[in-house]
């Protein structure tokens, strides 16, 4: 946006921000729960759900939409209490937005910024206990599905002592035991770019040593302008790309993307050939292989693509085991009902 129109929106959209305050101080979305006089609670979310169970004596304020906050009606609220308390997980914006108005309320101790609020932590906020807490069984970290197609990729870059420059996915998890096969994330399609600094900076014998690694719906999303930087500012020792191809955007729930030739209502459209575009763009090595179904041929694959000095993209394509289900979960259900 130019200057020119810039000046008049601020105008206005202050106007609406004052608009929609208006709106909030009459609206259904906020929640008032009288109690005894000696404890007031302001909060929201879950927090009110924990809260109320620590403390079901107490009058709640539970806030619906929190910006901008109803100040007038939560003044009022906060005036019917000897004293008023704000519960809310993680930093204090409630009570610094709450006590800047002038109003007068309380927050937690700093140590309850961190970690989930629950009904114990609660209970042990309102009595101001600060002693140590209880140390939380040991979970279970997080790791790559049994099966998972990422697995066979991540055993050979071990393997080979490849240095490997990551990506968000689900395959991030390669950073973590049994693997080990993950040295950097940084962003979203920062594989590729971080691969290729590291190409051009570090000696050669560990130069060649670099693969980026990136999924197929974080390659769509932003990864395409790193391979075009690839074939435009080429390493002297080459590159190698790994794409991880599972057809389906695993990490945040099995969504379509435009490499899997499907809507998100798995209706058809124009699918992105990943081997199609790093061949339009320059790179003459690109290959197609399931790790899983030939770890061996993937592994030596790897060390020509390594020993090559050439740019190599390798997709490697099998699709999730979750995503699969989905479909055919998906496909049944649009049969039974196309048969109605």
């Amino acid at each position: 946006m130019i200057p020119a129109y810039a000046r008049p929106a601020h105008r206005r959209l202050r106007k609406k921000l004052a608009d929609i305050q208006k709106w909030n101080e009459s609206s259904s979305l906020n929640v008032v729960i009288e109690g005894d006089s000696s404890l007031g609670i302001i909060t929201s979310g879950i927090s009110f759900v924990h809260a109320q169970e620590a403390a079901p004596q107490a009058g709640f304020f539970k806030v619906g939409m929190s910006y901008p906050l109803p100040l007038d009606k939560i003044r009022k609220f906060a005036e019917g209490y000897d004293c008023c308390m704000v519960i809310e997980e993680g930093d204090p914006y409630l009570v610094d937005s709450l006590r800047a108005a002038g109003i007068m309320v309380e927050g937690k101790a700093d140590m309850y910024r961190f970690n989930e609020l629950n009904v114990g932590r609660i209970k042990r906020i309102l009595a101001e206990d600060t002693s140590d807490e209880p140390v939380p069984p040991r979970g279970k970290p997080p790791q790559l599905c049994p099966g998972c197609p990422h697995r066979a990729v991540f055993e050979t870059l071990k393997e080979l002592d490849c240095i490997v420059t990551g990506d968000i996915g689900c395959y991030t998890l390669g950073v973590l035991p049994p693997f080990e096969a993950m040295d950097t994330c940084v962003c979203m399609g920062s594989s590729i770019g971080v691969g290729l600094g590291l190409r051009h900076v570090l000696p050669e014998k560990q130069a060649r040593r670099v693969v980026s690694v990136i999924g197929d719906s974080t390659f769509v999303h932003s990864g395409i302008t790193g391979v075009v930087e690839m074939v435009y500012n080429k390493p002297r020792q080459g590159h190698v790309l790994l794409i991880l191809d599972n057809s389906t955007t695993a990490m945040t729930g099995l969504q379509e993307h435009p490499g899997t030739g499907r809507t998100l209502d798995y209706q058809p459209t124009t699918k992105l050939v990943f081997e199609d575009l790093a061949g339009a763009i320059g790179i003459s090595r690109v290959f197609v292989i399931d790790p899983t179904k030939d770890k061996d041929g993937f592994r030596k694959l790897m060390e020509e693509s390594l020993d090559s000095r050439e740019l190599t993209v390798i997709i490697t394509r099998r699709p999730c085991m979750l995503a699969v289900r989905k479909q055919r979960q998906y496909e049944e259900r649009m049969g039974e009902n196309n048969k109605k």
